[in-house]
């Protein structure tokens, strides 16, 4: 197995980690990443095949899972309880709960509501000065869009983006102590909220997720407040998060290829959207634990092992799509890995589709001459993938 050597945070990789990505696949479907000391799998066809392998699950196998240290265990108090976090039955009964309140019907019935919240963010723009894409207009979309599919007041939308924003750096390659004290603290604070105001749902029900997964709840459903909580804060975290940078990405790519108003058109917005989360993922490292002992790719693996799944890498998959490097909405669309795969694919996944779908159409129609007034650079957030700002003209 070839053994690699690539630093996550390296400001060369942080802009483009493609490269590397390249180089880890010619050495063969699964190598060894030695600054993770982890094995990688970076073709398509082994991460999708992973994804959906039952023989390896996202829970460490309890009685190799590590001490967890006190100043983290109010972090980890909230993801002991998050359905990305299980397997098995747990998992599925997390997972069916959940998806009869977040139903195809409510997330379609979101559309004219994004549309809403799209124009008067577009209409909110400085009319002569450079501004930043990112925060006026990718990072309000989803958070008020959740805002309002749990409930919420959208008043607590800066709120709940610090929160979330402290929370989700316990996944980046620069973590360190203090973000580790500030997730805990920013898990603490969130979850005393949500657990504040489903009480008062449970006494004033009204038309919101939170309601709905009460009403499971008290309906005789096995859902805990504790369950609820976490619930409630990874449809935050994992759902804004990755809209974001893939809005703020977006935006860039189909500023850089031009036309932006064609590719958007009601006939070709699917595929356009497609290509941006296939061309340039907002998540390119999933991992995974060995449930029982097993072979992959020639690499022998014991229960409890861990191997890392790279999206990022999959989804330039050159067996899969010519020139995938080149950003082309015109390519035809197919099953890409952005989402994932199988027991644990993306619940999230239709809700940020339909956000691109809607805004980005609308900040093209409104701001016909959007132009970039600096190159953007990438964040080091690893294994997120996100730009720190976006510089435009309207």
């Amino acid at each position: 197995m070839v053994t690699l050597t690539q630093s996550p945070t390296d400001p060369a990789f942080v802009q483009n980690p493609y490269p590397f990505y390249a180089r880890a696949r010619a050495q063969g479907p699964l190598i060894d990443w030695a600054d993770y000391g982890l094995p990688c799998a970076v073709s398509y066809d082994l991460v999708n095949t992973l994804l959906r392998d039952r023989r390896f699950g996202r829970q460490c196998p309890p009685e190799l899972a590590p001490e967890i240290p006190a100043h983290q265990r109010p972090f980890y108090d909230i993801e002991d309880h998050s359905m990305l976090e299980l397997d098995g039955d747990v998992h599925r009964r997390l997972r069916g709960l959940v998806l009869r309140a977040f139903t195809s019907r409510r997330i379609k019935a979101l559309a004219p509501e994004i549309e809403e919240i799209a124009g008067s963010l577009v209409d909110a723009f400085p009319k002569d000065e450079p501004f930043d894409l990112l925060s006026a207009f990718a990072t309000q979309v989803p958070v008020i869009v959740i805002c309002r599919l749990l409930g919420v007041p959208e008043t607590m939308a800066p709120q709940l983006l610090d929160w979330s924003n402290r929370m989700v750096a316990m996944y980046q390659a620069r973590r360190d102590r203090a973000i580790e004290e500030a997730a805990a603290a920013a898990a603490t604070e969130f979850a005393a909220y949500i657990r504040s105001y489903a009480e008062e749902r449970r006494k004033t029900p009204s038309d919101d997720l939170i309601s709905e997964l009460l009403a499971a709840e008290e309906a005789g459903e096995k859902l805990s407040t504790d369950e609820l909580i976490t619930t409630c804060i990874l449809l935050l975290n994992a759902g804004h998060e990755a809209t974001v940078h893939t809005l703020g990405i977006g935006t860039m790519h189909l500023l850089r290829h031009g036309d932006a108003a064609h590719w958007l058109a009601p006939d070709r917005v699917e595929g356009t959207v497609e290509e941006i989360f296939r061309h340039d993922p907002a998540l390119h490292m999933f991992t995974r634990y060995a449930h029982e002992p097993c072979e992959v790719a020639g690499r022998h693996f014991e229960r409890g092992d861990r191997v890392a799944l790279l999206l990022g890498a999959a989804n330039r998959d050159p067996d899969v799509w010519p020139n995938p490097d080149r950003f082309d909405p015109t390519r035809p669309v197919r099953t890409h890995a952005a989402f994932g795969a199988g027991a644990h694919f993306c619940i999230g996944a239709p809700l940020a589709r339909l956000e691109l779908q809607v805004a980005l159409p609308v900040l093209f129609a409104r701001c016909p001459n959007l132009a970039l007034t600096e190159e953007p650079q990438f964040a080091d957030l690893y294994h997120f993938h996100g730009l720190e700002r976006l510089m435009v003209r309207r």
